[in-house]
C-alpha cells in the first residue's frame, strides 16, 4: 500500500471530504436505512457548503476535520470536540470504504485521539455508532470502546428508527 498522510483539513479539501463521506454512507448503511433517508442525511450534513464552514470555524466544541490522504487523495476523515472539559467525542469518522482493514482508520482514530487528549485535556472519549453498523462497531469495540447505552440518533425522531449505540473508553 502507498503512504498515508494525516493531516488537518484545508478549505481546499470540501469537495474530497464530502465525497468520501456521502460513499461510505451508501456503503454503511444502504441495508440499514431507506434511500430517501440515506441522501436527507447526505444533503443535510455532508454538502461541500456545510464542510468549507466546519473546516474553517474549529473551536473547542469542533476541532474541524483530520484527513487521511493517499497519493494526493482523500481516503478518510473525522472529526469531533469536546463536550466537557475531560470528555471528547467522535462525531464523524468515515473511510472509503475500498480501505477498510488496511490500518488507515485506526491511524486516523489515534491521531485524532491524540489532539483530543494532548491539546484539549480529555480523559474519555465518547462514539455514536448506528446500530446495526456492522463495520463500525467490532471497530470500536476492538480498540477499548464499551457500550454505554443506546438513543435517538443526532437529530432524528422516532420515525426515521435512526438508534444511535453511545460507546465510550478512558484515555
Amino acid at each position: 500500500m502507498d503512504k498515508v498522510f494525516i493531516r488537518k483539513a484545508n478549505k481546499n479539501d470540501a469537495k474530497a471530504i464530502a465525497d468520501v463521506l456521502s460513499r461510505s454512507q451508501w456503503f454503511t448503511y444502504e441495508a440499514l436505512y431507506s434511500k430517501t433517508y440515506i441522501q436527507k442525511l447526505i444533503e443535510q450534513y455532508y454538502n461541500v457548503e456545510r464542510i468549507e464552514q466546519e473546516i474553517v470555524f474549529t473551536s473547542k466544541e469542533w476541532h474541524g476535520y483530520y484527513l487521511a490522504e493517499m497519493n494526493g487523495t482523500i481516503i478518510g476523515a473525522i472529526g469531533g470536540g469536546m463536550t466537557d472539559d475531560t470528555t471528547g467525542e467522535v462525531y464523524v469518522f468515515y473511510l472509503d470504504p475500498t480501505m477498510r482493514g488496511k490500518g488507515v482508520g485506526t491511524r486516523l482514530l489515534n491521531f485524532f485521539t491524540k489532539i483530543q487528549k494532548h491539546i484539549y485535556g480529555a480523559e474519555e472519549q465518547w462514539v455514536a455508532v448506528a446500530k446495526g453498523n456492522d463495520y463500525g462497531i467490532p471497530f470500536y469495540e476492538a480498540r477499548g470502546f464499551i457500550f454505554q447505552y443506546e438513543e435517538l440518533a443526532y437529530d432524528t425522531t422516532e420515525a426515521d428508527q435512526d438508534i444511535s449505540l453511545k460507546y465510550k473508553r478512558t484515555l
